[in-house]
């Protein structure tokens, strides 16, 4: 079993649960047997920026920063490491590109889960296997592959 620990530091608008967070998250994590555990940060502007600044050179607000750990947590999980979402980008990439504003907040917690498993798409080959198997985590929850609608 993974736990999954739900911050929220932005509290603009309306966000997902942190019931509904979970759900999306272990939905990137079926089929994994492993004991882990991680933290999904809902973040505002300011933190964004400032941690896309810090870890990323980028001073601008970012939709999802992961920072994978691989450690064990107290009680012997691998701790997976954390996720950071800026709600008010999320939002606005959803406005823009026509997404219900839930189904793009699912993509980018399964998105960063996904980092946090190792998955990257800098490569053409391991973003396609990052793309695959976000839309499987994805269409599980019943919502439409988001790649198709940005092409």
């Amino acid at each position: 079993m993974t736990r999954i620990a739900v911050q929220s530091v932005s509290l603009e608008g309306d966000l997902p649960d942190g019931r509904e967070i979970r759900r999306w998250a272990r939905a990137a994590l079926a089929g994994s047997e492993q004991e882990t555990a991680l933290t999904i940060r809902i973040a505002d502007l300011d933190e964004s920026r400032e941690l896309n600044r810090r870890w990323r050179g980028r001073n601008k607000a970012t939709n999802v920063l992961a920072f994978p750990s691989g450690e064990a947590d107290a009680e012997g999980r691998t701790y997976l490491g954390d996720i950071v979402i800026c709600a008010p980008v999320v939002r606005t990439e959803a406005r823009e590109q026509g997404k219900q504003p839930r189904d793009h907040f699912a993509h980018l917690v399964i998105h960063g889960v996904l980092h946090l498993l190792g998955y990257d798409h800098q490569e053409p080959g391991a973003a396609s296997a990052m793309e695959d198997r976000e839309t499987r985590a994805l269409a599980r929850l019943g919502i439409a592959n988001p790649y198709i609608m940005e092409r």
